[in-house]
């Protein structure tokens, strides 16, 4: 049979649609960065052998990430940590201005009841209410800066809008999506989000056509899901609005971990714990939280390495 223009355009999308973000400035007073993340929350979720619901809230952490990363320049970073009381543990990603990110959930195997009555995927409950939200930026500067508030409703947007709000004193809208299949896969375009920042001379009138705008969007998932590009869906967000486009960057989830940095790790336990692995394991096998990645040390690289911290 052959296929429709509707399929061969959705084929072509897929192929051509790598994720990236956009950098816009609307009408002068306002900031936008808005992200298409497809592609890397399905490796994260590859990777860490995700459930749902753990796929839904890794991967709104590992977007809200990688669009605070576009905010920083040359090698600086930004982590976000997610401490809830919910299930899900620890959420934790890591992203640079070069449009990389890494990070894991604590708990990959959590699942809930899908919520009612919106039907979406309960990642408020599996964050939790109670808890804190950290970011921390290492700057190209020799500097650090670390902010951090109380987790809000556990839905990662509200949360981070909440630490824009308290600790940056920026009001922002923060929007955050990803939809998975019943086979727990991330579905194709349909992971992203967008951050939207009112600068202190932004008049009223254009803070409420924004709103107005956004309340009649809709999901952000569900319109990248459509075949919408990060462009796409700021010009869908500020209809109506003078829109100036600044940088595209495309998008990755990848991990810098090697071998000579795990070694760091088993080295950090001391000499009496590789003195156990060595007898007891012949060998150790250490696996890097934020990719899954195993690297393995046999017997005489663990003897090497007792060796030159005894001396």
């Amino acid at each position: 049979m052959p296929l429709g223009r509707g399929k061969l355009s959705k084929i072509w999308l897929v192929i051509w649609l790598n994720d990236h973000l956009v950098k816009a400035t609307v009408e002068g007073d306002i900031r936008v960065i808005a992200a298409v993340t497809t592609n890397l929350v399905n490796e994260a979720h590859e990777r860490h052998k995700t459930l749902p619901t753990a796929s839904a809230a890794l991967g709104r952490v590992l977007t809200a990430a990688v669009m605070m990363g576009a905010t920083l320049k040359g090698k600086e970073t930004v982590t976000i940590r997610v401490l809830g009381d919910g299930p899900a543990g620890a959420i934790i990603a890591v992203a640079n201005a070069e449009g990389t990110v890494k990070g894991y959930i604590q708990n990959p195997q959590i699942h809930l009841p899908i919520r009612q009555p919106d039907k979406k995927l309960d990642v408020g409950a599996a964050v939790g209410t109670n808890g804190m939200l950290h970011v921390a930026k290492n700057l190209s500067i020799g500097e650090s800066y670390t902010g951090s508030v109380p987790i809000v409703n556990g839905e990662i947007a509200a949360d981070l809008a909440q630490y824009y709000l308290d600790s940056e004193q920026t009001p922002s809208a923060v929007s955050l999506g990803v939809l998975v299949e019943t086979d727990n896969s991330i579905r194709a375009a349909a992971a992203g989000g967008y951050i939207i920042q009112l600068l202190p001379n932004a008049k009223q009138e254009i803070a409420q056509r924004l709103e107005t705008n956004i309340q009649s969007l809709g999901d952000v998932s569900r319109i990248i899901d459509k075949g919408l590009d990060a462009e796409d869906l700021i010009s869908q967000i500020f209809q109506g609005f003078n829109i100036k486009f600044h940088q595209q960057v495309n998008l990755d989830f990848r991990c810098d971990c090697s071998q000579d940095r795990l070694e760091e790790v088993l080295i950090s336990l001391g000499p009496e714990e590789i003195r156990i692995m060595i007898e007891e394991q012949k060998g150790a096998e250490v696996t890097c939280h934020f990719c899954n990645k195993v690297y393995k040390f046999p017997e005489n690289d663990l003897v090497r390495l007792h060796d030159e911290i005894r001396d």
